[in-house]
């Protein structure tokens, strides 16, 4: 079968969404990798690190569900080869690119950034096509039930929550931040192939998938009059748990945490649906944003080449702390600038079909 899905119009809400996400991931990079701020120094990282990433995979999630998608072995197979295709070739030419442009020695730089889960910037995508391959096979089992229910989704959801509760339990998971026992083989294991990143954020995808699924269900209850109102009130306590007043210790306080990250997503994602008639391609913002979101994967993997060296300002942050506005501002405008040079690149690299296709996977 051909056309095994029926394409229907973009979202463009969606698309200018996710260019928004992608502005506030390189803003964040600016801060954090060109400025040298310092988590407790910063007014605007440790907000921005909240919900930018589980945004983006929130988002992911969201797309990567498909009513209409074929579950035979066929697709799967097709599907997923795809996925690996597309995720893996140019995640791996720009990370040796930028092993060799960004380091003085190549080789060891390499073997650092193959040891860290972190892979110099270059997990996200590693961490996002485990994320579509686990999804397809569960997608493909689920395909072989004969009776249609939200019990399976649910269900991985919920195991997904369990493991990303073990990144904050350091008493009892080698891998949890803060662990100070010896490393297991499983902590190497999850260290090299960057698995541990999927215990962090694959709870967003999964949840944008489940609003996917149930999108009629879940527009009535963000337009409902109670939702919005009560989100907001919990997130603000709980974001200001997560990052002031620290109330809850030990294993409690991954509430707060958990639930800042869900509720602070959530009202991004309602604030862009709600305002959808200006993310249009007929206004300029909205036209923007959506060139960003279709080059998504460009700009990821371009822009850490040209990443600043300005160790001054995070000085100034650190002495001058609780500018948030001011820290957004200088991260967002030089991080824009990058994405412009990110693109213009990408269109240059582009021109040659090659290129195209096997660097950013457009036949």
């Amino acid at each position: 079968m051909e056309n095994n899905v029926i394409k229907k119009p973009r979202l463009e809400w969606l698309d200018a969404l996710r260019g928004f996400t992608m502005i506030l991931v390189v803003a964040n990079h600016v801060a954090g990798i060109g400025y040298g701020e310092e988590w407790k120094h910063s007014s605007a990282i440790p907000f921005l690190v909240l919900f930018r990433m589980p945004l983006f995979f929130f988002v992911s999630g969201f797309l990567a569900y498909k009513v209409s998608q074929v579950w035979d072995l066929k697709n799967f197979c097709k599907l997923v080869w795809k996925k690996i295709k597309v995720q893996t070739i140019p995640t791996v030419a720009f990370f040796f690119l930028a092993m060799a442009i960004l380091n003085r020695h190549f080789w060891p730089a390499v073997e650092t950034a193959f040891h860290s889960p972190l892979k110099g910037g270059y997990w996200f995508t590693i961490a996002l096509l485990y994320m579509f391959i686990i999804y397809y096979v569960f997608a493909y089992l689920e395909s072989k039930i004969k009776w249609k229910s939200w019990v399976p989704i649910t269900l991985l959801f919920l195991i997904s929550l369990c493991f990303y509760e073990t990144n904050y339990q350091p008493k009892y998971f080698s891998w949890a931040a803060g662990y100070k026992g010896a490393k297991t083989d499983l902590f190497y294991f999850l260290q090299d192939t960057s698995f541990v990143q999927i215990f962090l954020y694959f709870p967003f995808f999964l949840y944008g998938n489940i609003v996917h699924r149930y999108w009629d269900k879940w527009q009535r209850v963000m337009d409902s009059k109670w939702f919005f109102p009560v989100v907001i009130v919990v997130v603000i306590l709980a974001t200001l748990d997560a990052l002031k007043w620290h109330a809850l210790r030990m294993t409690w306080a991954i509430i707060p945490l958990t639930v800042s990250r869900f509720g602070l997503l959530t009202i991004t994602f309602m604030y862009f649906r709600h305002y959808h008639q200006y993310f249009t391609k007929m206004t300029f913002m909205g036209a923007s944003l959506q060139y960003i979101g279709r080059r998504t994967l460009d700009i990821y993997l371009i822009h850490f080449l040209f990443m600043p060296d300005l160790p001054h300002v995070g000085e100034f942050f650190k002495s001058y702390p609780h500018n948030f506005v001011l820290d957004i501002v200088l991260s967002v405008i030089l991080g824009l600038v990058i994405i412009g040079f990110s693109i213009i690149t990408s269109n240059i690299l582009r021109i040659s079909p090659f290129f195209k296709k096997w660097l950013f996977g457009r036949g």
